[in-house]
């Protein structure tokens, strides 16, 4: 990097921090953080445990994002101010250095840029994660695992738990489907960008004469609902359908009818659990299940609404993303248009970039 190139970089960098003020508004969370002090010296406020935990959890996350952006801010005014005493003094070590540290200062940056993009409503929530092959049997049930390691492996690398909701063995190798729970920070507003479908085109392991095939398997992801959003579920709204478990859990699971199937007549929104060995527990993780799917179908609602736009269907048409595996090795994702190299890395959970590159892509829309 040459002084030219660092004097845009800081150009752009400062253009962009000053953009990230005026969303995050310093000010005003720290305002809130002294109302929520005075709120804790409140013998009363403890007293309201739901409340409470309520309010500690919105501390935490407004304590994080003011760190965040001070961090951030800090950087970009420090890297001002050293380069205008480098440039003052002709030092070209303290120069070298900033050049060198450049990459990092963009990154911080674009940290903060996403932590921006995740202050939606309901960003910071928890995940339900549902993968359901398409047509094609063996070789999308297979296809279908393989997503779901990778998401596996993308929440083990940022520290997050997941809880298995549901998973059903495919005939041969893969899944039928799996659901599964991921707990963390911003889980929802990351794998949000991961709802629709996922095209693979490789050599098939299941094709004797090692043919070319394409498979198609649809990623759902909704927000974890919590007990302040309130959706109401009639009876008369659903059918449930127990049915004997397979997979892991024993041979309890496979002699019980404990798994739960329900299906949303009015939007065929169908959801399942066999986490469990008690009936009573699957459905209560289903009907949750149901509530984060419904809230998710509004939150869609309203966007489109405000887009002025139709809810365009998800169909196997429709991917959002490509991974091609052969004649040549590229993963494309089709809304922030960036294709990829890094294939095995991505395949075991080195998505976060591409999933940053689509928030902000859409953001820009």
């Amino acid at each position: 990097m040459d002084n030219y190139e660092y004097k845009e970089l800081l150009k752009d960098v400062t253009t962009k921090m000053k953009n990230i003020t005026g969303v995050v508004e310093p000010s005003k969370i720290q305002t809130r953080l002294t109302e929520i002090e005075e709120l804790e010296n409140n013998q009363d406020f403890w007293n309201d445990a739901d409340n409470a935990a309520k309010v500690q959890k919105e501390k935490t996350q407004l304590q994080r994002k003011l760190n965040k952006y001070e961090v951030a801010n800090s950087a970009v005014n420090d890297a001002i101010e050293l380069y205008e005493m480098a440039q003052e003094e002709g030092d070209e070590e303290s120069l070298e250095a900033l050049y060198e540290d450049a990459p990092q200062l963009q990154q911080q940056i674009r940290s903060m840029e996403i932590e921006v993009l995740l202050s939606g409503e309901s960003d910071s929530s928890n995940a339900i994660l549902s993968i359901h092959p398409g047509a094609g049997g063996t070789e999308s049930q297979d296809w279908a695992e393989i997503l779901l390691r990778m998401y596996k492996r993308w929440a083990e690398r940022r520290g997050f738990s997941i809880d298995l909701l549901d998973y059903q063995n495919g005939e041969e190798a893969g899944i039928k489907d799996a659901s599964i729970l991921v707990k963390g920070e911003n889980a929802y507003g990351y794998l949000k960008a991961e709802n629709g479908i996922h095209r693979l085109v490789r050599i098939s392991p299941f094709d004797s004469n090692a043919k070319r095939h394409t498979s198609f398997t649809s990623v759902m992801v909704s927000p974890e609902v919590d007990d302040n959003i309130n959706i109401v579920i009639e009876d008369k709204d659903i059918r449930i359908d127990t049915y004997r478990a397979s997979g892991a859990g024993g041979q309890h699971v496979n002699k019980t009818e404990s798994a739960i199937r329900i299906t949303h007549i009015e939007t065929g929104i169908v959801v399942q659990c066999q986490n469990d060995r008690s009936q009573h527990k699957n459905k209560a993780t289903a009907m949750k299940m149901l509530k984060s799917r419904l809230y998710e179908l509004e939150l869609e609602a309203q966007k489109a609404a405000e887009d002025g736009v139709a809810k365009s269907e998800i169909g196997w048409g429709h991917q959002i993303r490509s991974y091609v595996m052969q004649p040549y090795q590229q993963i494309k994702d089709t809304r922030s248009n960036i294709a990829y190299s890094n294939i095995s890395a991505i395949l075991d959970g080195d998505i976060d970039k591409m999933i940053e590159d689509v928030l902000i892509s859409q953001s820009k829309q």
